[in-house]
Order: C-alpha cells, then structure tokens, then sequence
C-alpha cells in the first residue's frame, strides 16, 4: 500500500453494523468489528491501513452493539491515531446498501471509499483510487480470487488420484469490498438497500461498475477458523496487511 497519500480528503464508509452470527463465540457480546486480531479490533487494521495510505476520515455505519464501538474509539487510550471519525447509527438489522444509504449527509466530497468490517488486504488503496478516478464511471469494486477451503485431488480417466493441490486459488473473482464510489451512488440506494444485489446489478447493467483486481493478499474474518488463521498470521510476524510496518 503506497503510502503517498491523497490530494484531497477522502472519506472511507466502513460498515460496522453486522451481527456476524457465525462468530458466536465473540459477537454474543462484541460486535465483529471489535474482534481482535492480536490486540487490537480488527476495524482498527482496516483503518490503520487506509491512514497508512493517507486516508484518515472515517465515518463508521453502526448498528448491532453500535454503542461500544463508539465507546472504544471514544476511549482516549485508543484514540493515538490521526483519524477524524464519525459515528452513524444506522439500524440494528439494516442492509449493506441501506447504511451506506444513511450515511449520505456525511460524505463531504465527490468521491468516498466503502468497505466491509471484516475484511482485510495488502491493497494499494492510493492505485485503487486513481483506478477509479481514470475510469470515471460511478463505482468500482475490488475483484479478488480466494481460495478453496479445501485441498483438491486431480484424477485420471481410471480415477486414479494423480495429484494434490492444497486450497488453490479460485478461478472466479469475487467481491472483496473495498469499493470507490462516486456521490452519484446514492441515487441507486434506498434505505432497505442490499448492496450486493439490486443496486451493484444495476450499476453493472448500466455500465457504471468497474472491477479493480487485486492479485494480492485478503481474508474475510467469517468464522472462528478464519479469526484463528488471521491470528497465527499476526503472530507469527507475517501479516500481508501490516503495511504500516513497512511504511514506518
């Protein structure tokens, strides 16, 4: 991630308000986005690394136990960081595109970053950013490839196993968040809006999406395994996120 920072401020929308049901052994009394990887949330990483970029203004779309994560972040023990954010309750049980919907009166520029709470990458936030401003269409969306949660066995034609491959990367890409959009967004968004369906479907029929691939590293925090993966990561000293090591 370039750490050249931005002509101008850009807001980043992260959305925080999810119940992240298949983390159960957390979320009962956390919100996901407070989970930590190693000691520190992981909402915290996402906007380390977005400030790494130059990206410091962050308005957090709040909804399940919305009020401790504004209590952590209003903490003075956590606020070292030269971020200016702002807290928007947007509904316990609201869609994607809704509290990005909700947000509108926040967003202070033509041009804004979104992303997901759990997902994490080594993104050049600054590459995506020109991506987006040289196309000039309404919004891009991060195009990443996962992996298989499984190894794959090839067969011959007598089924006979001729070789593994250990969780190989998928052919398709997929959404990984880390979308820009422009203000003229909202005009595809109602406030019972699921991002994922209606409004990126039409943005893509009217030729207005445009997939930014990223080859590099990312990982959504979906479940305890990848909560656990995430952590052997940061302890092992090898996070592909932690670009604010390299930069310092």
């Amino acid at each position: 991630m370039s750490n050249t920072g931005s002509p101008q401020p850009i807001d980043t929308v992260i959305l925080c308000g999810g119940r992240g049901t298949r983390l159960r052994e957390f979320t009962e009394t956390l919100p996901k986005v407070l989970v930590e990887i190693g000691d520190k949330p992981i909402v915290w990483h996402i906007m380390k690394n977005f400030s790494t970029g130059g990206f410091n203004r962050f308005i957090l779309a709040l909804g399940y136990l919305g009020e401790t994560v504004k209590s952590y972040f209003q903490d003075p023990s956590n606020s070292a960081e030269p971020w200016q954010v702002q807290f928007a309750m947007t509904g316990e049980d609201t869609n994607t595109g809704g509290r990005i919907k909700l947000v509108e009166p926040l967003i202070t520029g033509q041009t804004f970053f979104a992303t997901y709470g759990d997902g994490l990458s080594d993104i050049d936030l600054n590459a995506l950013l020109r991506f987006h401003q040289q196309h000039g269409r309404i919004a891009t969306v991060t195009a990443v490839r996962p992996r298989y949660n499984f190894g794959l066995m090839q067969l011959d034609s007598q089924d006979r196993v001729t070789s593994f491959a250990e969780k190989p990367v998928l052919d398709h890409w997929i959404n990984g968040g880390f979308f820009v959009f422009d203000r003229r967004i909202f005009d595809y968004l109602e406030t019972d809006s699921v991002l994922e369906t209606t409004p990126l479907e039409t943005l893509a029929h009217d030729g207005e999406l445009v997939a930014y691939k990223h080859q590099g590293f990312w990982a959504c925090m979906d479940t305890y395994k990848d909560h656990a993966e995430l952590n052997q990561l940061w302890s092992s000293h090898s996070a592909p996120w932690l670009s604010w090591s390299a930069a310092s």
